[in-house]
């Protein structure tokens, strides 16, 4: 099978060590700063920044306007979504991924060091602070903020307009400032393939809110990598 070519808009600046797959789309006035790998049939919508400096202020910001690579690397899947204006910042402590088929929507903020399953929806306006973990298949609701180094477990849903100062365990749904626990994802569940009983235990889990150690008792095996996933990425 040939290659598929990249479509790159005239008006984008693509600079630095930017290594790219097949068939991604770049848009109008998309900026591309490397270091960034990006894997294949992504789409980047118009004004679109992918690559510029972490934000912190001891940052040593680049002073040549030609050269403004800078950071410890962006590393971006395949079939990635990313509308008009979102932002995604150069590792500092370590590179910033994303996994594969991510849909973030327009002015989307996405800080240095975080780290994005595959499948996660960011609704429009949605800031990810430094160093913030998302799991596979979480949704983010419209202008959501999460604090710097919270986790947002896999499958989880965050309501519309959340302040997330807590991590959010795997299939919760959460909402409120701050954001709370207040119950189970069970369609996003169901729609995963995960059985009935697995889906009920953890309703009955989360219908009185969410406190230390609560995930110990699941031993299902459908929600074994979720949960082990959970323990490493709130350890200590």
């Amino acid at each position: 099978m040939s290659a598929q070519p990249n479509s790159i808009h005239p008006t984008a600046v693509v600079s630095g060590d930017v290594r790219l797959g097949e068939g991604n789309t770049i848009g109008p006035f998309a900026v591309i700063t490397g270091p960034v790998e990006l894997g294949d049939g992504n789409w980047i919508g118009a004004g679109v920044v992918i690559g510029a400096p972490p934000e912190v202020r001891s940052w040593d910001h680049p002073r040549d306007a030609a050269d403004l690579s800078s950071g410890n690397g962006i590393r971006i899947g395949h079939r990635n979504v990313f509308r008009e204006y979102a932002q995604v910042h150069q590792g500092w402590h370590a590179q910033t991924v994303i996994g594969d088929d991510a849909f973030v929507m327009n002015q989307v903020y996405i800080a240095h060091d975080c780290r994005l399953g595959d499948g996660v929806t960011l609704a429009s306006s949605v800031l990810l602070a430094g160093h913030v973990r998302i799991g596979d298949g979480a949704n983010l609701g419209l202008g959501t903020s999460v604090h710097q180094r919270r986790y947002v477990g896999r499958g989880a849903m965050v309501g519309m307009g959340s302040v997330v100062t807590r991590d959010v365990p795997p299939w919760a749904k959460a909402f409120g400032n701050p954001a709370r626990v207040r119950g189970a994802n069970t369609v996003g569940m169901s729609r995963s393939g995960i059985g009935p009983g697995a889906v009920e235990a953890v309703a009955a889990l989360y219908a009185d809110g969410f406190g230390p150690g609560a995930l110990d008792g699941l031993d299902h095996e459908e929600l074994a990598a979720a949960i082990a996933e959970w323990r490493e990425a709130t350890a200590g």
